[in-house]
């Protein structure tokens, strides 16, 4: 296989070549390369198409703030879309294609969008789709989504597995390129901890794509050498290949390390990504700077790029876009790109310098003062249009054109937690800011400081700096002998001839026109720029197009740079995957799993398990000779509510409230009272969000003066628990009340029936009387069971039942289990799972979740008179309000099919009857159903507007989407035992 322009030398390893293919088409690389340098060296200037145009895009850049040649890597279940091909490491059978095209790549039938571009301007998408309203549905909104997006995702389950990882050190540097070198060998000899990570496979940054010299090395030798010595510390740790994507809070940066990206598959045992969360005690930010283009007329034609990826290609891979280049700049760094590729035997055929003064280079023509206002060429590069500083016109022959408009800084981390970047003047960028993240600073070119000499002395100060404030002596290093020319440059953004569109972002097709435009319409803060034509809103967050954006607008307006200001950059750096911020928890592994103390006992009865709030709960329990789940529930349901049935209900969350003001503080975080509650007694709650809507219910029971025990509902368990503990710490900081969640730290089992006293009066110790006048219902205390072993007991029922819950240290709860259902044979005992327990609440009209849904107040649920006037707490004021206590509000009501054949569905929608079905006449809406072997009918609960009041009524419960029409009778929430003698027995 021929590479037509691979040239000699770079830093490729020739010994090892690597097939790999780009749309079918096979070639041959270099270990080394990356993709993109292999398509180059293989005459591949066309790798992909524009977003919304579907222009024809070559490579721009040599690194991760490439806009164009996003790729997908891969295929099968590994197939990975917008990858960059300017950082994908080539292995050997690499397949990569282009996306964002159909039917290929060179000939793509949506570029008809760019025969159209005068109707889709920046904005478009604001003005068009409006009319008629009917064709947004069936029209508009599947062309709209048929041509968004750029890449596929792969459609099977990702095989590879990804990781997480915590790291700490004294210094976190960020970029190895001179700076952070120097750095890290100033900061590794004083005996710190370090971690250097850089995102390339090879430390030196941009010293691996010059020609320069360091101490009478090359360049890429010392870097070379350097990272050597660091591997060499134990006290150092080298991070190749990883992405500082953010910083947060408290010295923390986020950090993905690709481990395997550059392998066929993960070596065995191994992940493809790790996201490392790296807590330091100082931070050094040495990222280098990113090229700026400058703006002209058909500037994104393939083969046209930033000069130094030009250079980059050239020294570093060995690979240029083509044998016959030019370059068009405004500062010395163009001329640079010159020599280095006239010295690789590459033909320039001039440089175009926008400066009239630009200094003379041998063996190639300089055009000084002119500037490129045309190109030519369908699928690449062909001529380039010049006008000369005469006026004259001139076309000149060339394969690629690299531009420089000069160099910004690197400062996207430095932003990540609102940091402003301020203006110089000398380099006509912007440089980090006073009010970056606390503990980071800057060095090297992400400071401004652009020559060698410069990068290497500033890291090393830098470093040294950052350790004496954290209590570590260490003295900067001599700089040794490097570049250290003056920066250069005049300020040009855009070449202002011509009628054609002049590009800024690449990748979302933004060009000069766009940003006129948004000045036209008064779109004119930089935020609403952003925003109104999309620059900087790629997968590149503009890293190579916002700053001509700014300045073309400041031109616009009259004003300078800074004082138009400049956007902000956001984590993630760069795109992360989301398998590496999933890690491992995907699968079973998505979240903890946590099992009940009656888990393995439930196994064994075969027990048929359901996920309740990350707890595995049993469902119900099947027997011999019954072929479906509503037979096993209709049992449990049934045999409960005859004798006695048992269930696992460790789940509910249980706080522990002590201390003096322990009742207080109850007091104020329910709506009703708990100051005057009895020791030995248990009280139902509801919780009110701030705004006076219910949060959750549930029971607090007085063991002690100073100490009460609070249930929650299993799902919102964290959530209560959490505002309890705002509550404590924010809002009453004085009380004397300390919690404690103890979930997990007690087995709790409800025993409910008929026969629930007797089967408790077999294990409750004999010196403990559970009579009714001794242990009534709400009765709470603290026990012994089987000869002495502590528990508590509790009188409270969820059934509508006699019942009680006892609980038991966690480590007794399988033997409790089991204890309890060998007393309870005799009466026939029975366990019950959620879904006979659902039943059961809803045959007496208990309210979980699906009426505690966020929407729902008090007053909704039935229970506004629970909502204290004689006292003050949470939420007990803005539930007064008038909105909240409408005539017609939405009140708890239980429904009843007229027909009992019938089903009442959950989430079906209440309809007055002979009124039409549709939005306007909504009364309300079923929250739970449920089949009642008691009553042999299907039964719900839901919320009706004025629900009291229209009870005998029959109403309609319809489903537009399942065709469900039935007729319900209003009736009581509470189907069994309205009057509740049964579980005061």
């Amino acid at each position: 296989m021929t590479q037509l322009n691979r040239l000699a030398g770079g830093q490729i390893d020739r010994s090892e070549p690597m097939t790999f293919t780009f749309d079918g088409k096979s070639y041959q690389g270099y270990a080394g390369d990356t993709l993109a340098s292999a398509l180059l060296a293989n005459d591949v200037r066309l790798m992909g198409r524009s977003f919304k145009y579907h222009r024809p895009r070559g490579v721009l850049s040599a690194g991760s703030e490439e806009p164009n040649a996003l790729v997908e890597l891969r295929s099968g279940a590994r197939q990975e879309p917008n990858t960059r091909a300017t950082t994908a490491e080539l292995f050997d059978g690499l397949v990569a294609n282009s996306q964002n095209r159909w039917p290929s790549l060179t000939f793509d039938a949506m570029a008809i969008n760019d025969r159209f571009s005068n109707f889709l301007t920046a904005g478009f998408y604001y003005k068009t789709f409006m009319w008629p309203a009917a064709f947004w549905e069936k029209l508009y909104e599947p062309i709209i989504r048929r041509a968004a997006g750029l890449g596929t995702a792969a459609l099977e389950p990702d095989p590879d597995s990804y990781d997480k990882g915590f790291l700490h050190c004294d210094l976190l540097i960020i970029g190895a390129g001179p700076a952070g070198l120097s750095a890290a060998l100033t900061a590794g000899r004083a005996g710190a901890r370090v971690i250097l990570a850089d995102e390339d496979f090879a430390f030196g940054g941009r010293l691996n794509a010059e020609t320069l010299d360091i101490g009478g090395q090359s360049g890429a030798q010392w870097a070379a050498a350097s990272a050597a010595e660091l591997a060499d510390m134990p006290n150092v740790r080298l991070m190749a290949r990883t992405t500082v994507i953010g910083a947060f809070d408290h010295g923390v940066y986020g950090a993905v390390e690709r481990v395997s990206d550059h392998l066929p598959t993960p070596a065995p045992g191994k992940p493809r990504q790790i996201f490392w969360r790296i807590t330091s005690k100082r931070a050094l930010l040495c990222a280098g700077a990113i090229e700026r283009p400058i703006a002209f007329e058909n500037n994104d034609r393939p083969g046209i790029m930033l000069a130094g990826a030009m250079r980059a290609y050239a020294n570093r891979w060995a690979a240029t876009p083509a044998h016959k280049v030019a370059a068009f700049t405004n500062n010395d760094d163009g001329h640079r790109t010159a020599v280095d590729l006239i010295a690789k035997g590459v033909t320039v055929a001039a440089v175009i310098d926008t400066r009239t003064d630009a200094p003379r280079i041998a063996d190639c023509e300089l055009l000084a003062g002119a500037q490129v206002i045309d190109t030519k060429g369908r699928l690449g590069l062909r001529f380039v249009e010049i006008r000369l500083a005469s006026g004259q016109t001139r076309l000149i022959e060339c394969g690629a054109l690299g531009v420089s408009g000069g160099w910004n800084p690197n400062v996207g981390l430095t932003c990540h937690q609102r940091g402003r970047p301020q203006w110089r003047e000398d380099i006509a960028a912007f440089v980090p800011g006073a009010d970056g993240p606390a503990g980071l600073s800057c060095a090297g070119a992400a400071l401004g400081e652009f020559s060698t000499h410069a990068a290497l002395g500033t890291g090393s100060k830098a470093a040294a700096a950052a350790l004496r404030d954290i209590g570590i002596k260490a003295r900067a290093l001599p700089a040794p002998k490097a570049e250290d020319a003056p920066f250069s440059l005049s300020p040009f953004w855009h070449v202002t001839e011509g009628k054609g569109r002049a590009w800024l972002d690449q990748q979302n097709d933004v060009t000069v026109k766009d940003v006129k435009l948004a000045h036209q319409e008064n779109y004119r803060s930089v935020e609403h720029l952003k925003r109104y034509t999309t620059l900087g809103m790629a997968t590149d967050q503009g890293k190579t197009s916002n700053m001509g954006g700014l300045a073309i607008m400041a031109e616009l307006t009259g004003q300078t740079i800074p004082q138009t200001g400049t956007t902000i950059f956001r984590p993630p750096y760069t795109p992360v995957s989301m398998g590496v911020l999933g890690g491992r928890s995907v699968g079973t592994d998505f979240r903890p799993l946590r099992k009940t103390p009656s888990h393995v006992w439930a196994q064994e009865q075969g027990a048929v398990f359901v996920e309740v709030g990350m707890w595995l709960r049993a469902q119900w329990y099947p027997k011999a000779g019954e072929t479906e789940w509503r037979q096993s529930v209709d049992r449990e349901v049934l045999a409960t509510r005859k004798s006695v049935g048992i269930c696992d209900v460790t789940t509910l969350g249980k706080i522990d409230v002590q201390g003096s003001d322990a009742a207080a503080f109850l007091n104020t975080v329910y709506c009703n009272g708990f100051a005057k509650l009895a020791v030995g007694k248990t009280r139902y709650g509801l919780m009110l969000r701030e705004d006076g809507i219910a949060m959750d219910d549930g029971t607090a029971a007085r063991l002690a003066e100073d100490h009460f025990v609070v249930t929650t509902t299993t799902a919102n368990a964290v959530g209560v628990y959490r505002h309890m503990e705002f509550v404590r710490q924010c809002l009453f900081p004085d009380m004397d009340v300390q919690l404690i969640s103890t979930t997990e730290a007690w087995a709790q089992y409800a025993v409910a029936g008929p026969n629930a006293r007797k089967l408790l009066q077999k294990i409750v110790d004999p010196k403990f009387d559970l009579s009714n006048d001794a242990f009534p219902f709400m009765a709470c205390g603290e026990i012994t069971v089987c000869g002495g072993l502590r528990a508590r007991l509790f009188r409270i029922s969820f059934s509508g039942e006699l019942a009680y819950e006892i609980a038991v240290p966690t480590r007794y709860g399988d033997a409790m289990i089991r204890r309890l259902m060998a007393a309870g044979e005799e009466f026939d005992v029975v366990p019950y799972g959620t879904e006979a327990l659902g039943v059961m609440r809803i045959e007496k009209g208990h309210v979980t979740g699906n009426e505690l849904n966020g929407t729902t107040t008090a007053l909704n649920l039935g229970m506004g008179r629970m909502v204290s006037k004689a006292k003050d707490s949470i939420g007990s004021v803005l539930s007064e309000r008038e909105g909240l206590n409408a005539p017609d509000a939405l009140v708890l009501v239980g429904l009843q099919p007229v027909d009992k054949s019938h089903r009442v569905l959950a989430g079906s929608h209440l309809m007055t009857k002979g009124h039409d079905v549709n939005a306007a006449n909504d009364q309300g809406y079923i929250t739970s159903a449920a089949y009642s072997p008691h009553l042999g009918c299907s039964i719900g609960l839901g919320f009706l507007k004025n629900g009291g009041a229209r009870k005998g009524e029959v109403i309609k419960a319809v489903s537009p989407l399942t065709g469900l029409n039935v007729d319900l009778e209003v009736v009581s929430a509470h189907f069994i035992d309205p009057e509740g003698e049964r579980l005061r027995a």
